[in-house]
């Protein structure tokens, strides 16, 4: 199986098993405060942001079969680091001020800004 479809499939399965976090934080937000969980609706952001990675990295997939490496790892870095973005801000939105989740968030959006739009450009040229 190539790998833009292993990781859409598991990125989807990821997805669907986060749903759980979805539904204790619409019916049991109090367990999630137990945890110091101060934004839940993070995890919907995660969630939903997992299924849309995974069905982009299929439908690259299946459009655009020869990519090159360089253009395949941007966007499996972006498609994979993008989603798990919204996780740490659960904690609060103080995260995005830590030094490290701003270098990690720049990296991703950048690997796949470049990645997307030169699978774009590989594809029409």
């Amino acid at each position: 199986m190539p790998l833009l479809t292993a990781l859409g499939l598991a990125s989807i399965a990821l997805g669907a098993v986060s749903g759980w976090l979805v539904l204790v934080a619409t019916e049991r937000p109090q367990w999630l405060r137990r945890w110091g969980i101060v934004a839940p609706g993070r995890f919907r952001q995660a969630h939903l942001d997992w299924v849309m990675m995974g069905l982009i990295l299929i439908a690259i997939q299946t459009a655009v079969p020869g990519l090159p490496g360089w253009i395949r790892a941007l966007v499996v870095v972006g498609t994979i680091v993008n989603p798990l973005l919204f996780l740490p801000l659960a904690w609060g939105a103080h995260v995005k001020e830590h030094p490290v989740y701003r270098a990690v968030t720049v990296a991703s959006f950048t690997a796949a800004s470049v990645g997307l739009s030169a699978v774009a450009v590989h594809a029409i040229a």
